[in-house]
């Protein structure tokens, strides 16, 4: 069956084992120094050790795999102690998986075992990406009005589903990459990013073909001379699959274009290099439910404007 599971990007996996903790499926192993995905059936595509790793090595893709089997999991899990259920059942319930949750539940009940306590998606053990927060701002009517900015949108589809490869005003280009969210996070999306560049968009969490944008984009590459790649994507961890997205199409279309990446706060600001970000709630081991923080990584050269809110310049 095609389902969506975790790829490992060998060349970038260090071997760290940092994702090793946070699968509490049991689904990946360091073997030969790289890490493995040991068994399709165990991987529930979730990706909860997206976030972990420091390379951006794992991403979620759809492939053919064998259909995830809750009770094989449990079987593996339980021997692991109490700790590594709990983390299991907040993993389902952050992902909204409540049928997956129910088995699991049912399999403690039949074996006897107690169910741990844990949080739910509402109280803490949400995936990042999808976990509510309020985002305080100052009043309307206590902040400077700005001019109005003009629209920089060069193009139209924006969207890669909609996009047609052959399009002309792909022709060296300066091309921006990014997440769905990144324009409604970032204020000045228009004058700091889009200006001078033809926009493509796309959710690698929410959107089902990642193969068919693979695909596509790497097919915008291979026809056009492309001037340049500016990446844009959000501090959670499922937004990452964006530059995953676009390293595979480059290494398709064996081209080589030169590529800045940028992570966004959800606080509305450019990350700083190595600056604390979201990563995922709790350590996948059921250390507790606070953020789990890690650094952010970015390419290009920084301006004076970053800390506060504004990209490297070009």
């Amino acid at each position: 069956m095609k389902r969506k599971i975790i790829d490992i990007d060998e060349e970038k996996c260090t071997g760290c084992g940092l994702c090793i903790p946070d699968c509490p499926e049991g689904a990946l192993q360091i073997i030969d120094g790289k890490a493995r995905l040991v068994s399709d059936l165990f991987c529930d595509g979730l990706g909860a050790c997206i976030g972990t790793c420091p390379e951006g090595a794992i991403c979620v893709v759809e492939r053919e795999a064998g259909p995830y089997d809750e009770r094989a999991v449990m079987e593996k899990i339980v021997p692991q102690g109490e700790g590594v259920i709990r983390a299991h059942l907040e993993h389902l319930l952050g992902h909204g998986e409540e049928g997956l949750y129910r088995e699991a539940v049912e399999y403690l009940n039949e074996k006897g075992i107690p169910v741990p306590e844990h949080g739910t998606a509402s109280g803490g053990a949400a995936c990042p990406g999808s976990a509510a927060r309020s985002l305080p701002r100052r009043e309307a009517e206590k902040r400077e009005r700005a001019e109005q900015i003009e629209s920089e949108l060069r193009q139209w589809p924006v969207q890669l589903q909609l996009l047609n490869p052959a399009a002309s005003y792909f022709e060296d280009a300066d091309l921006l990459i990014s997440g769905d969210c990144v324009p409604f996070a970032y204020a000045d999306f228009h004058r700091d990013f889009l200006r001078d560049r033809i926009v493509i968009m796309f959710c690698p969490k929410l959107d089902s073909d990642v193969e068919g944008y693979i695909t596509k984009l790497a097919e915008i590459f291979s026809q056009h001379a492309i001037r340049s790649i500016t990446v844009l994507h959000m501090e959670v961890p499922c937004c990452s699959g964006v530059r995953y997205v676009v390293n595979q199409a480059l290494e398709r279309s064996e081209k080589e274009i030169p590529v800045k990446e940028h992570t966004i706060l959800i606080s509305g600001r450019v990350a700083e290099e190595g600056e604390k970000t979201i990563q995922r709630r709790g350590s996948g081991m059921g250390q507790g439910h606070g953020p789990g923080l890690t650094a952010a990584r970015r390419t290009g050269s920084p301006s004076g404007k970053t800390g506060e809110g504004g990209p490297p310049l070009s």
